[in-house]
């Protein structure tokens, strides 16, 4: 925040506060998008696909026992590369790799640790990504935007009143800011099928910001 020197008082513009107002909101996920994926190799690409396919339709299925519909499962991509070794410090070509990739959405967060423990447990050797969602975020973020404004209003009392300048009560100017937020999600590569797997989502946090200006 910063206000002009009022020992320099200059007949150029109006005196101005500006000061910069921040709210924030805390909301539970609604939903969990997961992304599963199988990895196959093979010493040609037919082989790695036939076998990549037949895991993945066994995932599909025991992710559709979970009574997770089938609309919330889509691939999200299909990748065929080919695979090398390292031997005697040269490249070696090994074959092919193919990995498949689907995304499957869980609204109901505290079937994530099972959706997990049962991909893997029929073939998925990578969860990629976990990432959190919250549905009419827009509400929240309304909550966050009032709280912001409030906060700049408070701070530019506060300043006005101890260094005793006449502020005018309405802002001459609102800017509304945004915020790059980051993406939660969390990685899985490896799972012990004895042990459930713990997804903790503890609560998200939804921003808003606003730089007001006042004028005394």
């Amino acid at each position: 925040m910063y206000y002009t020197n009022i020992g320099q008082q200059t007949p150029y513009g109006p005196r101005v506060i500006v000061v910069t107002g921040n709210g924030k909101v805390m909301a539970k996920a609604s939903s969990v998008q997961l992304q599963v994926e199988v990895s196959t190799q093979g010493k040609n690409v037919q082989d790695a696909q036939q076998e990549n396919a037949m895991i993945m339709n066994r995932v599909i299925q025991s992710i559709l026992a979970l009574h997770i519909p089938k609309e919330h499962i889509q691939t999200a991509s299909y990748n065929i590369a080919p695979h090398y070794e390292f031997e005697n410090g040269k490249q070696v070509f090994n074959g092919y790799e193919v990995t498949n990739a689907i995304s499957v959405k869980v609204t109901d967060t505290n079937q994530i640790g099972a959706v997990i423990d049962t991909a893997v447990e029929n073939g998925a050797n990578r969860i990629s990504s976990i990432h959190f969602n919250i549905e009419n975020k827009d509400a929240y973020y309304q909550q966050a935007l009032s709280l912001a404004l409030h906060n700049a209003q408070m701070k530019a009392k506060t300043i006005a009143e101890t260094m005793r300048l006449p502020i005018q009560p309405q802002p001459i100017e609102i800017v509304e800011e945004h915020e790059i937020e980051p993406v939660l999600y969390r990685s899985v590569t490896t799972v012990d099928s004895t042990i459930s797997t713990p997804i903790e989502q503890g609560q998200m946090t939804i921003n808003a910001t606003v730089r007001v200006k006042f004028q005394y």
